[in-house]
């Protein structure tokens, strides 16, 4: 039976009350703070000042914390607006905000199977959303969609990592590196990446990831249009 049926054992009021909900808020305070290499069945424990044997009348193994920890951060996205586009758009950036509060929710998302009852309300909104589209566009789109939004989150993270790691912020990484990129470009080897560097729009995070997710979206109204179906 997996962790969203089994019922949680008999409240015990000593050494401390316990629950899933209080294992989890715990698993996510160390994990906000340290990443979730902080986050163990033991660890957990110590947060909670109870043995690490009490958890396991709760939880099984440290797979099933980090299912419910993901779970438990779907509780705040939801879909919402008029009409399939806003939805989706809606999602997407619903998922990016969760992950810049959560960094280790980028690690986890899409790499493993969402089945909890936050995350699956969160998929029937986002397919209600839909309501009215040939589920051929349907599947493909949300797909498509969540495909994107977790590639751009992960490198999101992944870049603001690198700058902790490196100690240099943006502008300091082009007085670092600017010299370098200059010199190579002399060289005429590179003129698409050099022209794009110089005369690109140098765009932040946020407009990178809305400008993108707008591309997205024109494609799946080009499909919906040309497919005959009627979005609501």
């Amino acid at each position: 039976m997996l962790v969203w049926e089994r019922p949680e054992p008999p409240e015990r009021p000593a050494p401390g009350p316990l629950s899933r909900e209080a294992i989890v808020r715990a698993a996510i305070r160390l994990a906000d703070a340290d990443g979730l290499d902080a986050v163990s069945l033991r660890k957990v424990a110590g947060a909670l000042d109870v043995g690490p044997m009490r958890l396991y009348g709760y939880i099984d193994t440290k797979e099933e914390l980090l299912d419910l920890m993901v779970d438990a951060v779907y509780a705040g996205i939801r879909a919402d607006g008029d009409g399939w586009r806003e939805v989706l758009r809606s999602h997407a950036e619903a998922v990016r905000r969760a992950v810049h509060r959560h960094e280790w929710l980028a690690d986890l998302i899409g790499g493993r199977p969402q089945l909890g009852p936050n995350t699956l309300a969160g998929g029937d909104a986002v397919l209600a959303g839909l309501s009215g589209i040939d589920l051929d566009v349907v599947v493909p789109a949300v797909a498509a969609v969540n495909a994107y939004v977790i590639g751009a989150v992960r490198r999101e993270i992944g870049e603001r990592r690198a700058e902790r790691v490196s100690g240099l912020d943006q502008r300091q990484w082009q007085a670092a590196y600017g010299p370098y990129l200059q010199r190579t470009f002399a060289t005429g080897r590179f003129p698409a990446v050099a022209s794009m560097v110089r005369d690109g729009p140098h765009l932040t995070a946020g407009e990178t990831f809305r400008l993108g997710l707008e591309f997205l979206l024109d494609g799946i109204a080009a499909r919906i249009s040309g497919g005959g179906s009627t979005p609501r």
